[in-house]
């Protein structure tokens, strides 16, 4: 699914990485706000994700799960094209997928002033504390679990 969404040129580690993040790649993992499966989606996500792609089954199904997540996680790529060169914008993009794209929204243009221009996700580190209504401490930690995780499968070769 990483070629469908994302090109024979990305690299798959990075959503092996995610689901590693998400749920240590369990399909039966659930977590206590609801979300579901090896990709964490919440069932609402997955809802609207079903709608545009009705060939996709159950959230429960490891496979579906998985094509959801990668799916959404293009979507958020897409949303981050405008504001964010391709070359930092990995995190932007995980970050989106686990506080939302308001959320990261918020503190990109909080960031914009700290950076003088275009953030890097450095910078979007640096405004966390202030952004209102986030749990920063939890996007931020995830984002660095995705980093590590993508460096240790990457040294597996």
């Amino acid at each position: 699914y990483s070629k469908r969404y994302f090109g024979a040129a990305w690299d798959w580690r990075w959503f092996k990485a995610q689901g590693m993040a998400e749920s240590n790649l369990d399909s039966a993992a659930r977590s206590r706000v609801g979300a579901r499966g090896v990709m964490q989606l919440m069932p609402s996500t997955y809802g609207f994700i079903q709608s545009k792609r009705p060939e996709f089954g159950s959230i429960d199904d490891p496979e579906w799960n998985i094509a959801a997540g990668i799916m959404h996680d293009r979507y958020l790529w897409k949303y981050w094209a405008k504001s964010v060169p391709s070359d930092v914008r990995n995190p932007f993009m995980f970050g989106s997928y686990n506080a939302g794209e308001r959320t990261i929204g918020r503190a990109a243009d909080s960031a914009r002033v700290v950076a003088g221009g275009t953030p890097t996700w450095m910078h979007i580190e640096q405004v966390a504390p202030k952004v209102p209504r986030w749990r920063y401490r939890e996007t931020l930690g995830y984002v660095k679990k995705i980093d590590s995780n993508y460096a240790r499968l990457k040294k597996q070769r």
